[in-house]
């Protein structure tokens, strides 16, 4: 079947950075993400901006899911933006969940954070916001080189 490109589905690393050690609503987001057909990675507990980054390059996502209860929002996406950078990874689209003041919402956007959805918010409505800003990218044929 040559000549024929699929997209690969939208691929997703949920991810939970600092000492925050709780983890319900990051995995009700990966399990809602999946269930619309999408690719998630999850980090798992109290990982490092560094980690995440690393993760998400070597795995080529699409997007960043950070889940932060903690209130380090402000220092752990400043960081992990600017490791972006360092990498020429700005392309991955970060999402924010969690318990973050509206207050800070718009320092965060600033700094490059597409959306930031608070507790409560309808998961199919996260779906339909990932699904708008990232662009399917094709499947890469393996050619053997």
């Amino acid at each position: 079947m040559q000549g024929v490109i699929s997209s690969r589905p939208i691929r997703v690393l949920v991810a939970k950075a600092g000492l925050d050690g709780h983890d319900r609503g990051a995995k009700i987001i990966a399990r809602a993400l999946r269930d619309a057909g999408m690719e998630v990675l999850y980090t798992g507990l109290r990982k490092t901006p560094e980690s995440i980054v690393h993760a998400a390059i070597q795995e080529d996502v699409d997007c960043i899911g950070l889940s932060i209860l903690s209130g380090a929002h402000n220092t752990l996406v400043a960081r992990l933006i600017a490791l972006l950078r360092e990498q020429k990874a700005e392309d991955i689209l970060i999402v924010l969940g969690g318990t973050i003041p509206q207050a800070d919402v718009p320092a965060l956007q600033a700094m490059g954070v597409a959306a930031v959805f608070g507790p409560g918010t309808p998961l199919d409505s996260v779906v339909s916001f990932l699904r708008e800003r990232i662009q399917p990218k094709t499947a890469e044929p393996h050619s053997g080189h």
